[in-house]
């Protein structure tokens, strides 16, 4: 080992012996750890009109589980799915503008948005050989946090915060997400893989689904049916409420006053985390192993005793983490999860994989049991979002290493929305307290020590 990894790891013991904090001392002082409430509820720290997630209701100091359900601006996301689906059409655009706008647009109004999104996913000049090609990332998210901050060098104007300037600013990024994460993509491909890099136009008639496929495709081909199902999932993951981490970040962050460009590199950042928008690549990694482990994937009891080994942190990656399962509010199911669900059975039978759909469906089933049968906790458990979106897009031929950066590329019209409403409504900078344990100290003099 050499001297600087054994400074470090001395220095490391040194940090985690000094940073202990004995868990009894948070319910002591009434902690409320992660901003939740004792009932598992969160802390109460906003008010927001974008969006809500629901999944159970309080009676008596109690929560009631009921069926999830996740709204845009009042309007059930179902519902725009629905919409989509049954006109034939790509509907996160729709979405985008309603969560930006706060009101559904005309066939008319959503042309001309469309029109002005596709007019602006070309990024600047000398962007891409300069930002991306110059200094290309093994991990896209950290690409695309470095994307984010460096458009503002090509800002004319990044500091204004204006209402319209900040709007700008914002339909920018939502408009290039897709190109910057797919450039990412291809840069990897060619420094950190030995492939080779493809560097497609956009074109400015295609939608955001369809743009994200020619860009990251070598011979830029996708059926509508690719296009339409990633698009479905483009609008499940647009906006999840004021309260995910990422989106908290934005307020946090815009409340201090800083330009759009750090606020959503932030929110990029938080994202990345495995306990938050990274949890699909742990969920696809998850079920790799269960797959190399478990000799019969229909057999209940096989199933469940190798669940029961990785909650026992005896296989897998050890946390006793079953991912993809239970969220924080949403207790009898959650609704992206749902639909998505439907979805995967369709395109598995197509693709002759319903064999792993069907294992799939078993974990849903048996994960909950493993976990109350580990800690015994009545809180009912349902799978989330990210436990089917890794599979959907595994049979659509994304690459794994996309699978969080396209979560950012359709969250990032919530981020958007969010900022816009803590400019406007918010006003004051979050300042939360944190109790201070360690007594007041006599400072020792360097010769004394």
């Amino acid at each position: 080992m050499d001297t600087e990894s054994l400074f470090i790891g001395r220095l490391s013991v040194l940090a985690e012996r000094n940073d202990p904090i004995d868990t009894s001392l948070y319910e002591k002082y009434d902690v409320k750890r992660g901003l939740r409430n004792a009932n598992g509820t969160g802390v109460l720290v906003g008010l927001t009109s974008i969006g809500d997630v629901v999944g159970y209701e309080v009676k008596d100091g109690k929560k009631i589980a009921i069926p999830g359900k996740l709204l845009y601006r009042g309007y059930n996301v179902a519902d725009l799915i629905s919409d989509a689906e049954a006109h034939s059409q790509f509907g996160y655009e729709q979405a985008v503008y309603l969560l930006l706008f706060g009101e559904l647009p005309t066939q008319s109004e959503l042309e001309l948005f469309k029109k002005y999104l596709g007019e602006l996913r070309t990024l600047p000049p000398n962007f891409t050989e300069d930002m991306i090609m110059k200094a290309p990332s093994a991990d896209i998210m950290n690409k695309l946090a470095r994307g984010v901050l460096a458009s503002y060098s090509y800002d004319k104007n990044p500091e204004e915060r204006s209402l319209s300037n900040i709007l700008r600013q914002c339909i920018e990024l939502i408009s290039r997400f897709g190109t910057l994460t797919a450039y990412g993509y291809q840069a990897k491909r060619r420094y950190y893989d030995g492939k080779s890099m493809y560097i497609h136009n956009p074109l400015p008639e295609l939608s955001t689904a369809e743009n994200f496929l020619r860009l990251i495709r070598n011979n830029k081909a996708f059926t509508d049916d690719e296009a339409k199902l990633l698009d479905l999932a483009l609008i499940l993951h647009a906006e999840h409420g004021g309260g995910n981490n990422s989106s908290l970040t934005v307020h946090v962050v815009s409340s201090a006053d800083t330009d759009t460009y750090s606020a959503i590199g932030a929110a990029v950042g938080s994202l990345k985390g495995y306990r938050h928008g990274g949890a699909n690549i742990r969920v696809i990694e998850m079920m790799d192993d269960i797959k190399s482990h478990v000799r019969d994937w229909s057999s209940e009891k096989e199933v469940k005793e190798y669940l029961r080994k990785i909650a026992n942190k005896e296989a897998f990656d050890h946390t006793g983490l079953i991912y993809g399962l239970g969220h924080a509010i949403y207790t009898i199911n959650d609704p992206r999860a749902t639909i998505l669900r439907d979805h995967a059975a369709k395109l598995a039978k197509e693709k002759g994989l319903e064999d792993e759909y069907n294992l799939y469906k078993l974990i849903e089933r048996l994960g909950p049991e493993v976990i109350y049968e580990k800690h015994g906790d009545e809180k009912k458990i349902c799978v989330n979002v990210d436990f089917y979106s890794g599979f959907i897009y595994t049979m659509l031929n994304i690459p794994r290493e996309l699978f969080t950066p396209l979560f950012a590329v359709s969250r990032i019209a919530g981020w958007s929305a969010h900022r816009i409403e803590e400019i406007v409504a918010g006003g004051r900078i979050y300042r939360p307290a944190y109790k201070n344990i360690l007594a007041e100290r006599n400072y020792i003099p360097i010769e004394k020590r």
